[in-house]
């Protein structure tokens, strides 16, 4: 196993794929961080070495991507900064109901669920 930004990476599969486990990247991104680095997307994991696990670490930075605790604190700044000006969205999630229109009278258990309240 290797660790890349604190996120174990499964060393069997492809270097694309198992750069989406970390938080903030998915597939596209993850082809573009092997293009710009000169890897095929269906490079190992295994045969990484640490110069190129600092060569991802640099692209990463290079591209000006958000990734992992940064995004989180990002996503939940916005979500409080829709809570303090009192926006319908930012309301409905203070609440735990759902955001987007849907039904309440019957339905709303999984927003329920996962609207937490801050």
């Amino acid at each position: 196993m290797i660790y890349v930004l604190n996120t174990e990476i499964n060393s069997a599969i492809p270097l694309s794929i198992a750069l989406t486990n970390i938080y903030g990247i998915g597939y596209i991104k993850s082809k573009k961080i092997c293009k710009n680095l000169g890897f095929s997307i269906y490079f190992k994991t295994k045969y990484l070495s640490p110069k190129n696990i600092r060569n991802i670490l640099k692209t990463i930075d290079n591209l000006g991507y958000v990734i992992n605790t940064d995004l989180k604190k990002q996503k939940n700044l916005q979500m409080l900064k829709l809570i303090n000006i009192k926006s319908f969205k930012g309301l409905r999630k203070l609440r735990g109901l759902p955001v987007r229109g849907q039904r309440t009278h019957t339905n709303s258990k999984t927003a329920k669920k996962i609207n937490f309240k801050y």
